[in-house]
């Protein structure tokens, strides 16, 4: 028993958690290489090495993935102080680069110094496609205005392909269900965002984020284009570039009359309280979400407006409505805290409705007494997940306009 615990605790030391053994790095200078300051963890690692995010076999584990920053050029390496080279039963080390390498496309440097020789190369790399948006923002911790620069493209652009194979292995680190799409089918569309800056007096574009968007038909005569990845590159995170992007997004496709509404491939918590920001700024310079207007309700004139105006469904301008009408609300006064309340829970209660009423074609089959008994726990649990569903979308709406207050 004694040699099988010491045996376990040998090889738990070469069981390593790969999100931090990952080290991501966009590189820009030479100098950034040795400097920690610029490295970064991903969130996820499952899809590449499985569901407890893990690998075995390594003690001191580093996996290198460094990019230059404007092409995107990678770097690949794996370092480790030592490494498990008895058999042991049932147990094997795991192969990392085989893993790896199923998502890192070819062309990669494995030496540093060739990686340095790529790094220079930068200086050529020009954004792909055309530009349809620029802005700037101030840096406080450099005294100084950015100015970033976000282009539309397709797959059909010389070297692109190639770009976007190194763009999206950052899925799979910061997406926990990401999937690579079929670059090929040529309904896709893409927005990249980047950051233009000098270097010795010459221009260069260092990666931000990316947006891609597949244009599905709509009958009879309509597109209706669905965003399928969306992500702002970690270092970049919490500066404004994603309602920078999703607003840039917004607009393109407001100007086709082609375009029926925008929507989301199954978008993210974080995605839906962005998309909330960004389509409530847009509207609430619109005449149907007037102040006055707010007060008597959601109402067709809103749903209309919010369409022709922004290309926005149904859906989200009822959400737009209700992130508006909070600011006009005073909750402090009871009776309009509670018709705000109570017309937020109605929309909330709609899935309650619609699981009645498929509950009702089934209690022919059911005894009297079971009935009353789920239909007292049904009314208890509908009336506690409302008031909860409820505190936490107030909540999220006052975000929201926090938001819009500081713009």
């Amino acid at each position: 028993m004694a040699n099988l615990l010491n045996l376990e605790k040998k090889l738990a030391e070469y069981k390593c958690d790969t999100n931090k053994a990952i080290r991501l790095k966009l590189v820009r200078f030479a100098e950034d290489l040795e400097d920690e300051t610029t490295s970064f963890n991903p969130l996820y690692s499952h899809q590449v090495f499985g569901d407890e995010e893990s690998v075995f076999g390594y003690k001191d584990l580093e996996i290198q993935l460094y990019y230059t920053t404007c092409s995107l050029t990678t770097f690949f390496n794996i370092k480790y102080s030592s490494k498990v080279i008895e058999k042991y039963d049932n147990v094997e080390v795991d192969n990392i680069e085989s893993k790896l390498l199923e998502y890192i496309p070819t062309g990669y440097c494995s030496n540093l110094d060739e990686f340095i020789v790529q790094l220079e190369k930068d200086a050529s790399f020009r954004p792909f496609g055309s530009l349809i948006h620029s802005y700037t923002m101030y840096d406080d911790k450099e005294g100084l205005e950015l100015n970033y620069e976000i282009y539309k493209t397709d797959i059909t652009c010389p070297g692109f392909k190639e770009y976007h194979e190194r763009l999206q292995t950052f899925l799979i680190w910061f997406i926990e269900t990401a999937s690579f799409i079929d670059v090929d089918d040529d309904k896709w569309q893409f927005f990249l965002v980047f950051e233009r800056y000098l270097e010795d007096g010459s221009p260069r574009f260092a990666t931000v984020g990316y947006m891609t968007v597949y244009n599905f038909y709509a009958y009879p005569d309509k597109m209706r284009p669905r965003i399928g990845q969306m992500l702002v590159l970690p270092p970049f995170q919490g500066e404004g570039h994603g309602a920078q992007l999703m607003e840039t997004v917004q607009r393109f496709y407001t100007t086709k009359p082609s375009i029926l509404d925008i929507t989301a491939e199954e978008p993210s918590e974080d995605f839906v309280k962005l998309r909330d920001f960004v389509l409530a700024k847009l509207c609430q310079e619109l005449h149907a979400f007037a102040p006055e207007k707010l007060g008597k309700g959601f109402s067709a004139e809103m749903v209309e407006e919010a369409r022709r105006t922004w290309k926005i469904n149904k859906h989200h301008s009822r959400r737009v409505y209700e992130i508006l009408r909070l600011r006009v609300t005073n909750m402090s006064d009871a009776v309009q805290s509670s018709e705000y309340r109570l017309d937020v829970k109605r929309r909330l209660a709609i899935p309650f409705k619609k699981n009645k009423k498929e509950a009702t074609r089934l209690s022919r089959l059911m005894p009297e007494d079971w009935l009353a008994q789920q239909a007292e726990m049904s009314l208890s649990q509908e009336q506690e997940y409302l008031e909860e569903t409820y505190q936490s979308t107030v909540e999220q709406y006052r975000r929201i306009l926090e938001r819009l207050a500081r713009i």
